[in-house]
C-alpha cells in the first residue's frame, strides 16, 4: 500500500488579497441566475451577524437555484475571491461575517426536494427554514428534530454549518446526529456526495479517481494519523461543538464524511443539498417546573432528573425572569412562575396527552421530597407554550436591559458533562465576580450541560478589550479543566477559534489545519474562522475607534440615555424579524425576503451610517444616505418590532428620525405633503365635503389627483363624511346618567372626518356604561401623519398645541379615550419620545386608554351587552405593539362574541404607506398573506372587526367581495340595540360615507373650472404658512 502524504496545514494569515470588484461583479451579473449586489447598502446589511464582529463583504449574491450558486463559486474562483455561505445570519461567534462574496441561500434555495417516509429521510436545499420544513413534513408525522431558539427563522444549511442543537437535542441529538448525506462543492469546483463510507463505498470512490478519490485518501490518512489523539482529547459529553468533527471519521463512527463536515462553518465546503434523518413528531407534551434556591442548586439536581428521560431539560435563573419583567416580555407567562432563585423546566413527550401527563405526574411526585425543589406541573398547553417562550427569549431578554450595563456574547455557550454542571457553574460565577461580570443571567440546556449568557464586557475601551481577552483565556482553561467544550452550541468562528489549542492541544489543531488544506488549500472558504483565525479581539463591531453615533435628534430616546446610536445598537442580530410568517414583525421582510427590508438589515445600515467610512464602512453621507433611505422606504412603520423584537427595536421611530434629517431643508416626496398634511386637508375639505368627494370622483380626476399627490394610481381616496363627528356631537343632547364621571373622547382625524359613525357608536356605548362624554370643540390632532412622514418639528408643534388644550382635563384626572389605535398609540408612546421631560405629556400617556380598556379596567361592574355573534378580528399593528389586546379579548368574551383573532400582522396599508407611489404591490402582498384571504373565506354572518381605519380601508378596497369591517364601538352598539347578526352585518352596523351620485358629479363639473384654481391656491397657501411657522 502506498503512503498518502498529508498536506501542510493552512496557517497563513487570512486575507482576500486584491480582487477586481468591478470586473467580478460584472461577470457575476452576466453569468449567475440570481441577484448580484455590490452596492454599499447590501454590503452594510451583511456586515455582521449576531456576534461581536464586523467585516464588510465584497458583495452579495442571492442565487435562484443551486446551480446558480455553483456558478457563483466558479466565478469567484477565477478572481480569487473568498466565499461565505450564509443562512439566517444569526451566528454568535462571527461565522457569518467576512470580507468575501456572501452567498445568501435563504431567499430562493429553500425547496423540499423529496421525502422517504419509510426510511425517515428527506432531501432539502440549504435555504429552507427549519420550521417551514417541519410544517411540510407534519402530514407524515415526521420532523427534523434539532430545534434551536431561532427555529422559526434559521435555515437548515446554517444549522448544518453550525451543528445546531437547541432544547430538543435532549431527545434528538445535535444536527451532526441527524445528517445522512450531503452534496458539497469545493472551492476548486469539485462537486460530490458524501456520507458514511464503508470499505465498499471507499473502494468505489477510489476506482472513480479524480479529486474525490484524492480527498477520501487524505481523509483516511488524516484519520489514521490522529485517531488515538482524537479518542483521547475529544470530550465525551453531549454538547461538544468546538473544533472540526474529526471524531466522525473514526472507524467506529462509520468514517462519516458528511458528519465530519457538519459544524465546519463554511470553512471547508459549500453545502448544496442535504439528506436529513427525521424523527416522529412528539404529539403531546407536559411540563414540570422545579424551583430551587439558586441556579447552581438547580444544576446540581440535573443527574436526579435525567433518569426520567425528559425530552427537554432547561435551566433558568431569577435574573432572566427579572430582565423579562423589566422588558415586559411574556407577562402572562411570568405570572405563572413560582418564587425561586433558579428553575429547571422538564418537558415530557408521548403519542397521547394522557401518556405525557402521566410521565410528568410520576416525575413530579418523585421530585417532591423534604428539602427538595418546589414542584409545579402544568396541564394547560397554552401555559406550557408561554413558559417555553420565556426560555427561548433568553438571548434577547438579557441584552440591553434598562439600568444594566450592555451585554455581549463571547462566553455564551460553554458545556460540561451534566453531572459536573453545578460545580462548573459555581467556579464560573467566581470568575465572573473577579472580572466584574456577575450581573449576567445564566440559563441554558442544563440536561446536556450547556450554559447560556451574555456578559457585560467593556468593549469600547482598549483596557476593556484586554480584560475581554483575559477573561476568555481564563474561562477556556476553566471549562477544559472540567473536561468540557468551549462551545456547546454556537461554534468557534472567530470568537473562540484562537482558544482551540487550550481544548484540543497543538497537535489536533494542526490536524484541523490539515483538514482545511484537504478541502480548501487556498483558504478561500470563509477564511479566518476555525483555522488560522483572526484574533478574537480584532474586527470588533464596536471598540475604541467606534463612533458612538451621538447625534442631535428630534426624538428623545429616553430608554437609551438620549442616544440614537445606542438605540440602533439594540439590534444584536437575533433575526426574529426574519420570520416568514406569524407575529407583526416584519411585514416588508415577509413579502420581500430581503435582508435590507428586515428590521435587522435596516438597523445594520443605520449603524453603518452613524459609524461612517472612518473604519472602512460602505455607507457615507450621513443623514443624506440614499442607501439608508432605500432600506427604510419599504418600512411600514408598523411598530411590530417595538413589541415582537426581544430587544424592542423601534424601527418606526428610527425611520421617522431619519426622514426628518434626510429631507431637512429640501423638497420631500409629494406624498409627504398630501398624506403627511392630511389633517389640514381634511379640515379644509370639511367645509364642503360633498363637493370635494364629487370632484375626486369625476372621470379622470382620480388619476390626476393621485399623480399630483404622489399616490398610487390603483388606490381610491377615502370619502369625506358629510358631517364631522365633532359637528355631530355639538348638535346633540347628552344622554345617560354620567354617574361614573367624565371621559374625554379624542376626535382623531379618521373618526372625525372619514368614519364619524365610529365616534357616534362610541358615545352611545360610553353613555350606556354610565360615563359623561366630552369631546373637544377645537380642531386637534395627535401629529401621527407628520410623525410617519418624518416631519417631526411640525409634529411637535401640533402635539404641543393639543396637549395645551387638553391640559385642564389631564390635570383634573380625566381619562382620554382613543378610538383609532394609531392615534392612541401616539399618546401612549411617540409623544413621550418627542417630549421626554414634559410632565403633561407623561400624564397624557398614563391617562390615555382604548375604548376596551376603559370598559374593562375602569368601569366596575359593567357588563357588555350580549351579542351572540362571531367575529374575525384584525388587530391594528400599533395596538399590538403599544396598546395590547387583553381588554378587547375580555370585552368580546363578555359580550358572548366568538372572536377569532387573526395572526395576520400588519394589514399592509399602514396609514400613508399603502397609498404612496411605489408601495402598492408590497402593501397588497402584506394583506394577501393572511388578512384578505381570511376575509374572503369568512361566512357572511361573521362580522369582520377592525378598529384601525387603515385596516378597514385595506379590507374594503382589497377583499373584492363587498365586505366591510366594523369597529368595536359599532359592534357593542349593535348589542345595546338588541340587534342580531344577519348576513353581512356591517351593512347595518357600520355606516360609511357614500360616493356621490352621478347627477351630483355632473352638477359639480360645471363649478370645478371656476373654483378649482382658487381652492388649490388656498390649500397651498395654508400649507406654506404652516411650514413657515416656527
Amino acid at each position: 500500500m502506498s503512503t498518502v502524504s498529508l498536506p501542510d496545514p493552512v496557517t497563513r494569515a487570512p486575507g482576500s488579497g486584491h480582487v477586481d470588484l468591478g470586473r467580478l461583479a460584472a461577470e457575476l451579473r452576466a453569468t449567475v441566475d440570481g441577484e448580484v449586489r455590490f452596492d454599499a447598502g447590501s454590503r452594510a446589511a451583511y456586515s455582521t451577524d449576531a456576534s461581536n464582529y464586523r467585516q464588510i463583504p465584497l458583495g452579495v449574491v442571492v442565487p435562484r437555484t443551486v446551480e446558480a450558486a455553483v456558478e457563483t463559486v466558479a466565478v469567484c474562483r477565477r478572481f480569487g475571491a473568498p466565499v461565505l455561505s450564509r443562512g439566517g445570519g444569526t451566528s454568535l461567534a462571527g461565522q457569518s461575517s467576512n470580507v468575501a462574496v456572501v452567498l445568501d441561500w435563504s431567499k430562493y434555495c429553500s425547496r423540499l426536494l423529496d421525502v422517504d417516509a419509510e426510511r425517515r429521510t428527506c432531501l432539502v436545499e440549504p435555504g429552507i427554514v427549519r420550521d417551514t420544513l417541519n410544517e411540510r413534513l407534519a402530514p407524515l408525522g415526521l420532523e427534523f428534530g434539532p430545534e434551536p431558539a431561532t427555529h422559526d427563522h434559521c435555515t437548515v444549511g446554517g444549522m448544518i454549518g453550525n451543528n445546531s442543537c437547541g432544547a430538543s437535542a435532549q431527545r434528538t441529538g445535535k444536527v451532526v446526529d441527524n445528517v445522512v448525506e450531503l452534496e458539497v462543492l469545493l472551492y476548486d469546483g469539485t462537486r460530490m456526495w458524501v456520507g458514511a463510507t464503508d470499505d465498499d463505498r471507499y473502494a468505489g470512490i477510489q476506482r472513480g479517481g479524480g479529486r474525490p478519490a484524492e480527498v477520501y485518501r487524505q481523509l483516511r490518512a488524516l484519520r489514521d494519523e490522529y485517531a488515538d489523539e482524537i479518542r483521547r482529547r475529544y470530550p465525551d459529553i453531549p454538547r461538544r461543538v468546538s473544533g472540526y468533527n474529526l471524531d466522525s471519521l473514526l472507524p467506529e463512527r462509520g468514517f462519516h464524511v458528511a458528519q465530519a463536515l457538519v459544524g465546519a462553518e463554511g470553512t471547508l465546503v459549500t453545502i448544496l443539498r442535504a439528506r436529513l434523518r427525521l424523527v416522529p413528531v412528539v404529539r403531546a407534551r407536559s411540563l414540570v417546573l422545579l424551583g430551587y434556591p439558586d441556579i447552581a442548586a438547580a444544576a446540581d439536581d440535573v443527574p436526579r432528573v435525567l433518569p426520567f428521560q425528559p425530552i427537554a431539560l432547561e435551566g433558568v435563573d431569577d435574573k432572566l425572569i427579572d430582565f423579562e419583567k423589566r422588558k415586559q416580555l411574556h407577562p402572562a407567562a411570568l405570572h405563572l412562575v413560582p418564587p425561586a432563585g433558579g428553575w429547571l423546566m422538564a418537558q415530557f413527550g408521548a403519542d397521547s396527552q394522557p401518556e405525557a401527563d402521566e410521565a410528568a405526574a410520576r416525575f413530579a411526585e418523585a421530585m417532591r421530597r423534604p428539602g427538595g425543589p418546589s414542584v409545579r406541573r402544568f396541564v394547560d398547553p397554552a401555559h406550557e407554550a408561554q413558559l417555553w417562550a420565556v426560555r427561548e427569549s433568553g438571548l434577547g431578554a438579557t441584552a440591553f436591559v434598562a439600568g444594566m450595563p450592555d451585554t455581549w456574547p463571547g462566553w455564551e455557550d460553554s458545556a460540561v458533562a451534566p453531572d459536573r454542571l453545578g460545580d462548573y457553574l459555581r467556579e464560573l460565577r467566581t470568575l465572573y465576580r473577579e472580572y466584574d461580570l456577575d450581573q449576567a443571567s445564566i440559563y441554558g440546556h442544563f440536561g446536556q450541560g450547556c450554559l447560556h449568557n451574555r456578559l457585560p464586557f467593556p468593549l469600547t475601551t482598549a483596557d476593556g478589550i484586554a480584560r475581554f481577552r483575559s477573561f476568555l483565556e481564563r474561562a477556556a482553561s476553566l471549562v477544559v479543566s472540567y473536561g468540557g467544550s468551549l462551545s456547546g452550541e454556537h461554534g468557534d468562528g472567530q470568537g473562540r477559534a484562537e482558544l482551540l489549542p487550550v481544548m484540543f492541544g497543538d497537535r489536533l489543531v494542526r490536524a484541523f489545519g490539515q483538514l482545511k488544506a484537504i478541502f480548501d488549500p487556498d483558504d478561500r472558504m470563509n477564511p479566518g474562522k476555525v483555522v488560522a483565525p483572526l484574533p478574537l479581539d480584532s474586527t470588533l463591531r464596536i471598540g475604541p475607534d467606534y463612533r458612538h453615533g451621538d447625534v442631535d435628534t428630534v426624538f428623545g430616546y429616553p430608554d437609551d440615555g438620549g442616544s440614537f446610536g445606542r438605540a440602533v445598537l439594540r439590534c444584536v442580530g437575533v433575526g426574529k424579524c426574519r420570520r416568514q410568517h406569524g407575529g407583526v414583525m416584519c411585514p416588508s421582510y415577509q413579502v420581500t425576503r430581503e435582508e435590507k427590508h428586515s428590521t435587522r438589515g435596516r438597523a445594520r445600515l443605520l449603524f453603518e451610517m452613524l459609524d461612517g467610512t472612518a473604519r472602512g464602512g460602505p455607507v457615507g453621507a450621513g443623514w443624506r444616505s440614499e442607501e439608508v433611505r432605500d432600506a427604510l422606504d419599504l418600512c411600514l412603520a408598523c411598530k411590530g418590532c417595538k413589541s415582537d423584537c426581544p430587544l424592542n427595536v423601534d424601527m418606526a421611530t428610527y425611520k421617522a428620525e431619519f426622514l426628518s434629517h434626510h429631507y431637512a431643508g429640501r423638497l420631500r416626496p409629494r406624498a409627504h405633503y398630501s398624506m403627511g398634511w392630511l389633517p389640514l386637508a381634511a379640515a379644509l375639505a370639511a367645509r364642503a365635503p360633498r363637493l370635494v368627494n364629487a370632484v375626486f370622483r369625476l372621470p379622470g380626476a382620480t388619476p390626476l389627483v393621485n399623480a399630483v399627490g404622489g399616490i398610487d394610481r390603483r388606490r381610491e381616496l377615502p370619502l369625506f363624511a358629510d358631517q364631522t363627528f365633532q359637528r355631530w356631537f355639538r348638535a346633540r343632547r347628552p344622554g345617560g346618567t354620567g354617574s361614573r364621571g367624565e371621559v374625554l373622547l379624542w376626535p382623531d382625524t379618521f373618526s372625525n372626518h372619514f368614519s364619524p359613525a365610529v365616534g357616534q357608536a362610541a358615545v352611545e356605548v360610553l353613555e350606556a356604561a354610565g360615563w359623561r362624554v366630552r369631546v373637544p370643540e377645537q380642531a386637534l390632532c395627535c401629529g401621527l401623519t407628520w410623525i410617519s412622514t418624518g416631519q417631526l418639528h411640525t409634529a411637535r408643534r401640533v402635539l404641543r398645541r393639543s396637549v395645551e388644550i387638553l391640559r385642564p382635563y389631564l390635570r383634573a384626572g380625566t381619562l382620554v379615550v382613543g378610538l383609532e389605535p394609531s392615534c392612541t398609540a401616539v399618546f401612549r408612546s411617540d409623544a413621550a419620545e418627542l417630549f421626554p421631560d414634559d410632565e403633561d405629556v407623561a400624564t397624557l400617556r398614563r391617562q390615555t386608554v382604548t375604548l376596551a380598556e376603559l370598559l374593562h379596567e375602569h368601569t366596575p361592574d359593567w357588563r357588555p351587552p350580549t351579542l351572540p355573534a362571531q367575529a374575525l378580528v384584525q388587530t391594528h399593528c400599533h395596538q399590538h405593539a403599544v396598546l395590547g389586546t387583553a381588554a378587547d379579548r375580555a370585552v368580546l368574551a363578555g359580550a358572548g362574541i366568538a372572536a377569532t383573532f387573526l395572526d395576520s400582522g400588519c394589514c399592509g396599508l399602514a396609514g400613508n404607506f399603502g397609498f404612496e407611489q411605489g408601495h402598492y404591490d408590497v402593501s397588497v402582498a402584506c394583506a394577501e398573506r393572511v388578512l384578505l384571504p381570511a376575509v374572503r373565506a369568512a361566512d357572511p354572518d361573521v362580522a369582520v372587526l377592525a378598529d384601525g381605519f387603515s385596516c378597514r380601508t385595506q379590507i374594503e378596497q382589497g377583499a373584492a367581495n363587498g365586505r366591510r369591517a366594523v369597529h368595536l364601538a359599532e359592534l357593542l352598539r349593535a348589542g345595546l340595540r338588541g340587534e342580531r347578526p344577519l348576513p353581512r352585518p356591517e351593512r347595518r352596523w357600520a355606516a360609511r360615507p357614500r360616493p356621490p351620485a352621478s347627477p351630483v358629479r355632473a352638477l359639480v363639473g360645471a363649478a370645478v373650472g371656476m373654483a378649482g384654481t382658487a381652492a388649490l391656491a388656498a390649500v397651498l397657501s395654508a400649507l406654506a404658512g404652516a411650514r413657515r411657522r416656527p
